[in-house]
């Protein structure tokens, strides 16, 4: 088998994925479509042992952590473009998944990021997340903040990420970028947040914040005066709040509540949906903390459905609703009807079609 010749292609065709499963044709992920490479053989299961031999060639480090967790998140450089490479089990043969990076970062005004996003990232401290299921884009958005404060602002600026996919060159700003996992720069995040207390670093970004001691060590970041930018997997932003109340027990969660509607600046939520186009397009859903929306957070119940009607009546601060942004989407014409309303509750329908006339009258459609 010749991984050279599947990701060549894969490169020509802009893929985003490679999918190399036994029994199977090598797969390639193309605006949401999976295709499978032309001319290429169903893969056995030689060949799947010879492709991770290929990956991690002879690291022990690697091959360590793969025979005893039974998954390996590692990058992976193919000329000069860098992969995100996941290695797992499937009937104890080896499955790979190659994530192809893009050299050149898009910008975040390209990406269809809402400009109060990049806004925020001048506060002099608190904590900004950006959250979303899987594949919704979650990296790009952040490494395309990154970029941007690296060229306009001089700060220091610290990222803790597993495995790091852009690579970045200080600018205005003085940038460290550190891999996290065995055998790599710090062995875990909560290390890493930890530590950057020492490293006098302005601006932390956590690559995912997956726990509750990755959580406390980034409010404890942003409590003693950083700006900490990270994500989680969540998909909505009162979902976010929700999840990081419960990653602590019952009894420790009013002071949590507290924190955090002080130290939380802003959230966003995004999807990616496939365009009219063809392409895919970003769903943004902003929420801009104000008091309204702090209050709520250290009320004793936690309400799902009152955060989102405070993102909703905080337009005017720059909170964006999930509803708007669909509507306008549709409006513009760069997704369906159809699309719009299969993000939604089907109690939120017909607020969808409210807000679509109200913006087709206001446009003068």
């Amino acid at each position: 088998m010749n991984l050279d010749k599947i990701l060549d292609e894969a490169i020509r065709l802009d893929a985003s994925d490679v999918h190399l499963i036994s029994n199977n044709k090598p797969m390639l992920r193309i605006a949401r479509d999976l295709i499978p490479v032309k001319g290429s053989k169903i893969l056995t299961p030689e060949d799947m042992f010879e492709v991770y031999d290929y990956l991690v060639k002879g690291n022990v480090d690697k091959d360590e952590v793969f025979n005893t967790t039974k998954k390996l998140d590692m990058s992976y450089e193919y000329r000069d473009i860098r992969l995100r490479v996941n290695i797992s089990l499937s009937d104890d043969i080896p499955i790979c998944t190659l994530r192809l990076i893009k050299n050149e970062l898009p910008t975040y005004e390209s990406l269809g990021v809402p400009d109060i996003v990049r806004r925020m990232t001048y506060q002099p401290q608190g904590l900004i997340l950006v959250t979303g299921k899987t594949n919704s884009g979650k990296t790009t958005t952040l490494n395309a903040l990154i970029n941007h404060i690296n060229e306009t602002q001089n700060k220091k600026i610290l990222t803790l990420e597993s495995p790091i996919e852009y690579k970045h060159r200080s600018k205005k700003s003085l940038i460290v970028q550190k891999e996290v996992g065995k055998g790599r720069d710090i062995l875990t995040y909560s290390d890493g947040v930890k530590n950057s207390l020492r490293e006098d670093c302005d601006i932390l970004v956590i690559g995912e914040i997956r726990d509750k001691v990755t959580m406390e060590a980034a409010i404890e970041t942003a409590e003693s005066g950083h700006l900490v930018i990270g994500t989680l997997h969540t998909k909505s932003c009162a979902e976010t709040i929700d999840r990081m109340i419960n990653f602590y027990e019952v009894r420790d969660q009013a002071s949590i509540k507290y924190l955090l509607s002080s130290l939380l600046k802003l959230v966003v939520s995004q999807r990616l949906l496939k365009g009219t186009d063809g392409k895919l397009v970003l769903v943004p859903e902003v929420m801009v903390v104000d008091n309204i929306v702090a209050g709520l957070i250290r009320k004793e119940k936690l309400s799902v459905s009152e955060i989102e009607d405070a993102i909703q009546s905080s337009l005017e601060k720059g909170s964006i609703g999930l509803i708007n942004s669909l509507a306008e989407l549709f409006v513009d014409d760069r997704i369906t009807l159809e699309q719009a309303k299969s993000q939604l509750e089907e109690k939120n329908i017909e607020t969808l079609n409210r807000t679509i006339m109200q913006l087709k009258i206001k446009r003068g459609k």
